[in-house]
């Protein structure tokens, strides 16, 4: 997922994708506390993935303030 995609997307499509990006981050946390976590550099690209989604969301409200 890069910056200049998420740049095209609305508002609301920035919202799901945050939602989604946080399940997967509860059920990678989940695999790794019952043992069968087995892609342990996936928390590491979804953790970058929310704070990505989080600054265009920011940037965007931010803009529509100015």
């Amino acid at each position: 997922m890069n910056a200049s995609e998420l740049r095209e997307k609305s508002g609301d499509e920035l919202r799901d994708a945050l939602h989604e990006l946080l399940k997967e981050q509860f059920n990678l946390r989940m695999q790794r506390g019952t043992g069968q976590f087995s892609r342990p550099h996936l928390m590491k690209a979804v953790r970058r993935n929310i704070a990505r989604v989080k600054t265009i969301m920011r940037e965007k409200r931010q803009a529509g303030e100015a």
